[in-house]
């Protein structure tokens, strides 16, 4: 069998529910694996199969409630996939399940243990239009998490009679990653950990939230959907929205009960993994920094090598910025190394946004070769 270089396109359209039977339908082997991915990611950390369905369809109320559209979408991708819905379901709150399951357990009247924290490190950033080559703002994104999400990540292209068109990296059988849509909103997210993570009750699964994000009409309807939601537990969004030669973003850092902002500098923004806002650090106490200390590093490097560049800033510029290496395997390109559950986490994807053009890059497993290839929308 052929080794794919790219991920692949899923164009969908229609009710939510068609939308959702044409990208199982689409990619049932892929909806397969990151099933698979997150039942033994659950497993490995003590959740059985009984354990993990009653989570799931407690969680399918926790969706119905924020979205009844988002549930039915969830059900056709189970129907086109012929997987089960909690196994859908699984895939959208992966990362309440996995890190938050005590405490969800809890809710169930289970035994609650000590949540886990999350290993998957990413780097954000933005360049707005005045520093710019294209004249357009430039939005771009290392994903970093299981290795295995290199043969189960897709592009996924929706068509929307309700609202602007979306076109999203995510993983196979998720409603949304990251991406943009077509009045030129664009998302990007990192993780972040607080210690209100999975202890002020219920939210909304982040997959969800970020769905929201890309169908909005502005920047401040994508904001006020982050303000509107309550969250299950800590998480970095860079938001963004292009027009003609203009643009605005910012990166908004959330706790399950607050939200703090950090804006662009000298037309510049970049986010990791730690929190930047002062009175985010005054108020909030992150207890697994000592788990992803390359962020600090990551943050400094990729904030002084876009500043170091005389003149615009070009996509090549981008590309070299995001490919650096110090640290190997800790750097903001991150190579294949151990993780927690006996896993393995790399740089899954590069992805590079001009939401103004409409138009996104991604490179598949950049960690080896680094081929981007062109989506649009």
């Amino acid at each position: 069998m052929t080794t794919p270089r790219y991920f692949p396109l899923v164009d969908v359209s229609g009710t939510p529910h068609a939308r959702g039977v044409q990208h199982g339908r689409a990619v049932p082997e892929r909806v397969a694996r990151s099933i698979a991915l997150y039942k033994s990611q659950l497993g490995k950390r003590g959740v059985d199969e009984a354990t993990l369905r009653r989570l799931a369809q407690s969680m399918a109320q926790v969706i119905e409630a924020y979205d009844a559209t988002y549930l039915e979408e969830l059900r056709g991708i189970a129907e086109g996939a012929g997987a089960t819905l909690e196994d859908v379901i699984t895939i959208n709150c992966r990362t309440e399940m996995m890190f938050g399951h005590a405490d969800l357990q809890q809710s169930l009247e289970a035994p609650a243990k000590a949540p886990s924290s999350e290993d998957g490190d990413c780097t954000g950033l933005l360049v707005l239009p005045g520093r710019s080559a294209t004249g357009r703002l430039m939005h771009a994104h290392n994903w970093d998490w299981r290795e295995e999400c290199v043969d189960t990540g897709i592009v996924l292209r929706i068509r929307r009679e309700e609202g602007p068109d979306i076109l999203s990296f995510t993983e196979a059988g998720a409603l949304a990653r990251h991406g943009f849509n077509a009045n030129g909103v664009s998302l990007t997210g990192n993780s972040l950990s607080s210690d209100e993570d999975f202890r002020k009750g219920a939210g909304v699964p982040l997959v969800l939230l970020r769905r929201r994000v890309l169908e909005a009409a502005n920047l401040a309807q994508a904001m006020r959907a982050i303000w509107d939601s309550r969250r299950y537990c800590a998480n970095n969004m860079i938001l963004a929205q292009a027009g003609a030669g203009d643009g605005a973003g910012m990166s908004l850092e959330t706790s399950p009960g607050e939200i703090f902002w950090v804006m662009p500098e000298d037309d510049l923004l970049v986010h990791t993994n730690h929190w930047l806002c002062p009175a985010a650090r005054v108020k909030l106490r992150d207890p697994y920094m000592g788990e992803r200390v390359d962020s600090l590093y990551r943050q400094d490097r990729v904030e002084n090598a876009l500043r170091r560049v005389s003149g615009p800033i070009c996509w090549d510029h981008v590309k070299a910025i995001l490919a650096d290496e110090f640290g190997k395997p800790d750097g903001v390109l991150r190579s294949p190394k151990p993780a927690s559950f006996a896993s393995i986490s790399a740089t899954v994807a590069t992805t590079l946004i001009d939401a103004g053009n409409k138009t996104m890059w991604i490179a598949r497993k950049p960690y080896e070769a680094r081929n981007f290839q062109e989506y649009t929308l």
